[in-house]
């Protein structure tokens, strides 16, 4: 099986990179920059091409040239507050709306296989209610809600193998996230403020690349969610957990999203995640992100 991968010098597509080649498959992946820019692993060492996916043509001749099995859509505009700024607006909506449709029609026409990452953003996050991955409730809060919607719909209007899955608060070796925040803040101050109402679950990028690399193989095709298991939680409890196991003497303060102060966009509240699809359709659940943040914690020391 070939797969193709997008956004390799981002946290996920460089897992997804690292999870394929394990696998004995043969893998080549994207991004925007001339060569390859993320961590130097083994993927700085794997097959490279440089794709500005808002570019049409470009698309369309590189992946028919590669000619892959599966096209794993990993790149995205995810600077979310930036999303908000009028002079990004056309160029957000370019990546994340009409980069991923010119993603999907390459896919079409070579009759392969597309995994495409969304996000909880699609939903108002309003409710205590997990999100169920068959939904359809959508009301994003954000611009880049909307845009990773408006890609949902490009690509399950233009293909029919397709796999969309929807994940939330990410973290990875190959980039910055909100647990090098807690560590980075950890060490300059000994109180932090952490907001405690916005509720859902991590997802570590090395575990979800597996799951997205067994899709890859199967036809069990349609909406996903998939985060680590180990139960809801906010984003103060996980500040907690971070420390605790870092062994970080911070103390973590509990505020409000309104006593935190306004960001330029706004967050969903609710991002719990339903995933039971996926044990239906005989995809292994991620482990508890309790685990999964032990296993980034030895990697990082």
């Amino acid at each position: 099986m070939k797969i193709f991968v997008t956004g390799v010098c981002g946290q996920l597509g460089h897992d997804v990179m690292l999870e394929a080649k394990k696998r004995g498959y043969e893998v080549v992946g994207s991004d925007i920059h001339a060569t390859y820019a993320g961590a130097e692993t083994a993927v700085s060492k794997m097959p490279y091409v440089s794709l500005d996916i808002t570019d049409s043509s470009a698309v369309k001749n590189i992946i028919g040239q590669i000619s892959p099995d599966v096209v794993v859509h990993c790149a995205a505009w995810t600077a979310v507050d930036a999303a908000e700024e009028t002079e990004n607006k056309e160029k957000v909506f370019a990546i994340n709306v009409k980069g991923t449709e010119n993603i999907a029609k390459a896919a079409k026409e070579l009759d392969c296989k597309m995994v495409y990452i969304s996000t909880d953003y699609v939903f108002d996050g309003q409710g205590e209610k997990p999100w169920a991955a068959d939904c359809k409730d959508y009301a994003p809060l954000s611009v880049y809600g909307e845009t990773k919607l408006q890609g949902e719909q490009a690509v399950s209007e233009i293909l029919n193998k397709f796999f969309i899955v929807r994940t939330a608060w990410v973290f990875g070796i190959n980039g910055s996230n909100f647990i090098r925040t807690m560590l980075n803040l950890g060490k300059k101050y000994d109180t932090l403020r952490v907001v405690c109402d916005q509720i859902g679950t991590p997802t570590y990028t090395k575990d979800l690349a597996i799951l997205l690399v067994d899709m890859c193989g199967s036809d069990k095709y349609g909406f996903y969610h998939a985060t680590n298991e180990g139960g809801y939680i906010s984003w103060y409890d996980f500040a907690c957990e971070i420390f605790r196991q870092a062994g970080y003497k911070t103390s973590v303060t509990p505020v409000t999203t309104a006593e935190y102060g306004l960001s330029a966009a706004a967050r969903p509240l609710n991002s719990r995640l339903d995933k039971s699809k996926l044990i239906e359709n005989g995809f292994e659940p991620l482990p508890t992100w309790q685990n999964a943040l032990e296993r980034y914690l030895k990697i990082l020391n």
